[in-house]
């Protein structure tokens, strides 16, 4: 049986991390965080204090530095590893989050990333998601959805997720910053965030995340995917 490519794409807070992992588990596919990677790349610039205007040494620092998704330890999920540090829960910070979108809209930070992303979906059985899989990484994949919701939504989605872990932020500072990288993605001259013309559009501001997902394994079983394979 045929194992699929599946592009899940969207804004911040649209939900897209945690249903990618699911529609993964479900049929038994790797799952891949591409905005891992640009957090990682960003991560790596803050520390070594490279600016987030200096384009050119953003693209050096990407091409430089390795990343790796490993299995986690406790047999879910992939965390992911930079030059063999885990930095999953490190590139999840606030200041790596304000950042990522200028790191993101360099070509030469894109290019070395989508060429890593690219390698790892070869032979499919893969749920690849981010903002530009469906149009640019993947645009052969056999299914592609782009997950949308309010900004209420997503501002509350990703409040309760950092209150979560912890991390105590005002809300109307969230919701402006959420507005300000949806301006960013979208407009950006390179791989800006947009549907796939193929894809599937899905409003998730009144879903929960179980219809979310019932809803994506629904695309890929009339594909030819298979629970659990």
């Amino acid at each position: 049986m045929k194992k699929l490519k599946i592009a899940i794409d969207g804004p911040a807070g649209s939900g897209k991390s945690t249903v990618a992992k699911r529609v993964a588990e479900a049929l038994n596919y790797i799952y891949v965080d591409t905005g891992a990677m640009y957090r990682a790349v960003t991560l790596a610039a803050l520390r070594k204090g490279v600016s987030m205007d200096d384009g050119e040494g953003l693209t050096e620092l990407s091409a430089g530095i390795q990343l790796e998704f490993r299995p986690a330890e406790e047999g879910k999920g992939y965390r992911l590893y930079m030059d063999g540090e885990d930095v999953h829960e490190e590139i999840r910070s606030l200041e790596v989050t304000n950042n990522v979108s200028f790191v993101a809209a360099v070509a030469g930070v894109r290019r070395n990333l989508v060429r890593l992303q690219q390698s790892l979906t070869s032979g499919g059985g893969v749920v690849m998601e981010g903002r530009d899989i469906g149009t640019v990484v993947m645009p052969d994949a056999e299914v592609k959805v782009f997950l949308t919701a309010s900004v209420a939504a997503r501002t509350r989605r990703r409040l309760l997720e950092l209150q979560a872990k912890g991390i105590m932020v005002n809300e109307e500072e969230l919701q402006a910053s959420i507005i300000r990288r949806d301006a960013i993605d979208s407009g950006r001259e390179v791989d800006p965030l947009r549907p796939a013309p193929d894809s599937f559009e899905l409003d998730t501001t009144e879903l929960n995340i179980d219809q979310v997902v019932e809803r994506i394994l629904a695309l890929a079983l009339a594909k030819g995917a298979r629970l659990d394979q």
